[in-house]
C-alpha cells in the first residue's frame, strides 16, 4: 500500500478472507451456504461481509482516515466512543492486518503527543526567570 506505512508481513493467526486484511472487518468473514428451491437443487453461493468505504476522524492523529468497514465494526466503533477507542482496545484477531496497521500509526501518535505535553510543562521557561534563554559562547 504505502511505502512509509508499516506493514505486517506474518501475524500470529490466518486470515481466511483476503479482503478482510484491507479494512476493518471486526471479524466477519465470507459465509458458504446453498441456494435451495422448489425443487431441491442445490448451488453453492457465498454472502460477503456488509462493508463500505468511510472516513472517520481520529482525534489523535488529528485527520480523517479512510478505510473499508464493515457495518458490525461501525457500530462498535460508535459503542466505544471513536475509531481511537476502537482500534486501542480491540483484541488483535478482530482487528486484521490493516487494523493493526492502524493500531501502530495511533499509538506512536499518542505516544509522541504525550511526550510533546511533557517537554512542554517542563521545558516552559517561566516568567520570573531572569536568565537569558540561549547562551552565547565566550
Amino acid at each position: 500500500m504505502f511505502s512509509t506505512l508499516p506493514t505486517f508481513v506474518s501475524l500470529p493467526y490466518s486470515q481466511p478472507f483476503k479482503r478482510a486484511a484491507l479494512g476493518l472487518f471486526h471479524g466477519k468473514t465470507k459465509l458458504y451456504g446453498n441456494n435451495v428451491p422448489f425443487s431441491k437443487h442445490k448451488t453453492r453461493r457465498t454472502w460477503l461481509p456488509n462493508s463500505h468505504k468511510r472516513s472517520m476522524y481520529s482525534e489523535i492523529m488529528g485527520r480523517l482516515i479512510r478505510t473499508t468497514i464493515t457495518a458490525r465494526a461501525l457500530r462498535t466503533i460508535d459503542k466505544m466512543g471513536g475509531i481511537d477507542n476502537y482500534l486501542l482496545k480491540t483484541k488483535t484477531d478482530l482487528l486484521g492486518w490493516e487494523g493493526m496497521r492502524l493500531r501502530v500509526m495511533v499509538r506512536e501518535k499518542k505516544r509522541a503527543n504525550e511526550l510533546a505535553a511533557q517537554v512542554a510543562l517542563e521545558g516552559a521557561p517561566s516568567s520570573t526567570s531572569s536568565t537569558p534563554l540561549l547562551r552565547t559562547p565566550p
